[in-house]
């Protein structure tokens, strides 16, 4: 295991409580922050859930209130007459038959798909490239829509993915550390308050087994689950 830097140390150092409140965790969490950057602002849940039944396998999609802060890179598979339209909306690069013949040469420097439904079937080539990656398009995420103008603004906007990894994990970006606390605990409720309707009727026992929040290369600040649910409703 790669052993932790002094700033990392010493952040940690910081975190004396089992858990904290939301309130509080987020004041802790600027101050951890160890980057010369901007850092990120993390939530990270551990489920109740197993991933690989179908109707466990959480795949949804929210717009954050006061955005991510971040600069999504959105691609869009659409026919060739939408491709300046796509781009005006904010992809990046557009169309289906170069843009699968880019993917296809190992080319994936994008965070986000989109799809028309018509160009689903053109984009089996590369379908395990995208998936294994985390990047192919879904009706459940939003990612696969005619309205392929609305959905890149979305997310160029802060529309986020929640979708639950192999390992019953979610993770997810709430803004960054420059965000006033205000904007960043909205962000953050919302986000919890959809992995607590996205709940399974299926899922059995405790449904939110773990929640904390880190920066990036920041340490782990763990949060009281029983009052962030209660604060997110």
């Amino acid at each position: 295991m790669p052993k932790h830097g002094k700033k990392y140390q010493e952040a940690k150092k910081l975190v004396e409580k089992e858990v904290y409140l939301m309130d509080e965790a987020l004041e802790l969490l600027k101050k951890t922050s160890t980057t010369k950057f901007d850092s990120s602002c993390e939530v990270h849940f551990r489920l109740g859930v197993d991933p690989k039944q179908a109707d466990q396998n959480i795949r949804t999609s929210i717009g954050l209130p006061n955005g991510t802060g971040k600069d999504v890179r959105v691609v869009a598979f659409v026919a060739d007459g939408d491709v300046k339209a796509a781009k005006a909306a904010g992809a990046i690069e557009a169309g289906t038959d170069d843009l699968v013949k880019k993917i296809d040469k190992g080319w994936t420097d994008f965070d986000v798909a989109v799809a028309v439904p018509d160009q689903m079937k053109d984009i089996a080539k590369v379908a395990k490239t995208l998936g294994q990656k985390r990047l192919m398009p879904s009706p459940k995420s939003g990612t696969v829509t005619p309205d392929f103008e609305k959905a890149i603004s979305d997310l160029k906007k802060g529309r986020v993915e929640i979708r639950v990894d192999k390992d019953a994990n979610l993770h997810n970006i709430f803004g960054k550390v420059s965000f006033d606390d205000a904007k960043l605990k909205e962000n953050l409720q919302a986000i919890i308050k959809t992995v607590l309707e996205v709940k399974p009727a299926t899922s059995k026992g405790i449904y939110v087994r773990s929640l904390s929040l880190t920066t990036s290369m920041g340490p782990t600040v763990p949060l009281d689950i029983n009052a962030a649910i209660a604060e997110s409703k």
